[in-house]
């Protein structure tokens, strides 16, 4: 009875979600079905098991990493600021609500940009 130990990626996984935001029991369910090497699955915690991943898969826990879009977000906010400015000064209601919409869209996009990490 010798069971075969197949190398497996972590791209072979196929998740559809970061390990962060999947429940205790689907990452339970994922230890059962595609890594054996994981043992005792089923009574870890949530934080248990998303270590016991990483170590096997030789991840390193980046808390407070930098953002990758950090210097576009900061671009944007910029721009927010110059418009909020420029807004102030203008005068008509229709130029001011032109810059009022351009302004709403830049701190979605900000926004967007922070939760894409």
């Amino acid at each position: 009875m010798s069971e075969e130990v197949k190398e497996i990626s972590f791209d072979e996984l196929g998740l559809t979600k970061p390990l962060e935001k999947m429940t205790a029991k689907e990452l339970r369910e994922l230890c059962v079905a595609k890594l054996p090497m994981i043992t005792g699955a089923s009574s870890q915690s949530k934080e248990e098991l998303i270590g016991k991943i990483k170590e096997v898969f030789g991840m390193s826990d980046e808390e407070g990493a930098a953002s990758p879009y950090k210097d576009q977000i900061f671009g944007i906010k910029k721009t927010i600021r110059e418009l909020r400015v420029k807004k102030d000064e203008v005068s008509e209601r229709a130029q001011r609500d032109r810059i009022r919409r351009k302004i709403n869209k830049l701190k979605k996009r900000t926004r967007r940009l922070a939760r894409a990490v």
